[in-house]
């Protein structure tokens, strides 16, 4: 329970930095330095090794390239969560997985029929399927000890699940033109990386050095690069075969961890949450993808979590977590419509290729995220008042889970 509170602080700092940096990118973006911003972010930058070249704006390669140590730290943490952690234990899974499911597909059905009339638009379905744990539990940790340890768990839960899922639409939805060379190159890579953890070695170098060729092949294979560090974060061992060696998975997630909460993500929000707002007019959210991600997010998005809920738990296929009442799940239901990091980098794949004004998904972004917000709080807030404070004996308590040699 200690590594959660703590994991639970740190991705409201997390929340505070993304925060910081989107009003910074929005100032940048809508001031006389707004020439700068969109200069900066254009600088071309080229990687080249003989005939192997990779040159793309500064944009892009932190989109696809910071991106992808992003999702490498989210595939180590999902492994150790599934093999050793709150996801290994079926019971305690069945709610957010379910969950998570319904948080998919009720923002994308809004979205769809919001949409159905405009093929350009529907490229952006996905967009509000997203949840932002950091910005969530930072709404959630505004509600101080009050909010069940439970509750939080649940949404940590739920919101990983959910990256799982954006993963997968990523994966499936958003891969161009597939390059066949680049791809049947991964496959040595892929068996290098086999090789490695049957072997059991626990050296990180090697992993990651093949994590960045396996980035480069599957970039120019079509194949969205950041998928290469899911891929790579499921080849690191979790435990040591030596006796008393340390988990090279949970050392390389310390050692990312700082970098992607305090410089990764903030840069990618500072890239991407800059909005003009120069001759926009109210009226401009109402149109169908900024009104169909912000009604996703805003309606959807509980709407899937809390159905989804209620069919398992009256199916008695699940229950509500000890001391989580409906009205706090609501309110957790519309904490998760936060979908700013994920919604936005789903946002720059569906409408890269134009098409659509990608101001309109990040208006949509932007006020569902808000809204959402604020939603969960203010429920959060009434459901919460009578709880009594969570004694911090309770808080220091520490749960391990022991886990298997060489997963």
């Amino acid at each position: 329970m200690k590594r959660f509170l703590r994991h639970f602080r740190g991705e409201v700092a997390t929340g505070a930095l993304l925060f910081l940096a989107a009003i910074l990118a929005m100032v940048a973006a809508n001031s006389p330095a707004s020439r700068l911003y969109e200069s900066l972010l254009g600088t071309p930058v080229e990687v080249r090794i003989g005939a192997f070249a990779i040159a793309k704006p500064l944009l892009l390669w932190i989109n696809d390239g910071l991106m992808a140590v992003f999702f490498l730290l989210v595939g180590l943490e999902l492994k150790r969560e599934l093999v050793a952690g709150k996801l290994s234990k079926l019971e305690h899974a069945v709610l957010p997985l379910l969950a998570a499911v319904g948080g998919i597909a009720g923002p994308a059905l809004v979205y769809t029929i919001v949409n159905r009339d405009d093929p350009v638009a529907m490229k952006g379905w996905a967009i509000p399927a997203a949840t932002d744990i950091a910005f969530s539990l930072g709404v959630l940790a505004v509600l101080g000890k009050r909010v069940p340890v439970a509750l939080k768990v649940f949404l940590v839960s739920l919101a990983t699940i959910d990256d799982v899922g954006a993963i997968v639409i990523i994966a499936g939805f958003y891969t161009s033109d597939l390059g066949t060379t680049a791809l049947a190159l991964t496959i040595p890579v892929l068996l290098a990386l086999f090789v490695l953890n049957r072997a059991g070695v626990s050296k990180k170098a090697p992993y990651l050095l093949l994590g960045v060729i396996l980035w480069a092949l599957v970039l120019k294979s079509g194949v969205h690069a950041t998928l290469a560090g899911v891929v790579l974060a499921f080849f690191v061992p979790l435990n040591s075969k030596r006796e008393g060696g340390c988990s090279p998975l949970r050392e390389l997630e310390h050692d990312l961890h700082g970098a992607v909460a305090y410089g990764i993500l903030p840069a990618f929000a500072f890239a991407n949450a800059g909005v003009s707002l120069a001759g926009l007019a109210p009226s401009d959210a109402l149109r169908g993808v900024p009104f169909g991600i912000a009604a996703g997010l805003l309606v959807g998005k509980p709407l899937g979590i809390l159905g989804v809920s209620f069919l398992a738990i009256r199916g008695r296929v699940a229950r509500l977590p000890e001391g989580v009442t409906w009205p706090m799940l609501i309110g957790v239901s519309f904490l998760c419509g936060i979908g700013f990091t994920m919604s936005l980098f789903i946002g720059s794949l569906a409408f890269e290729q134009g098409g659509s004004d990608l101001i309109d998904d990040r208006i949509g972004i932007l006020l569902g995220s808000i809204l959402s917000g604020i939603a969960g709080y203010v429920t959060l807030r009434i459901a919460t008042r009578n709880v009594p404070v969570v004694p911090r004996e309770y808080e220091a308590e520490d749960e391990t889970t022991p886990t298997p040699v060489g997963a």
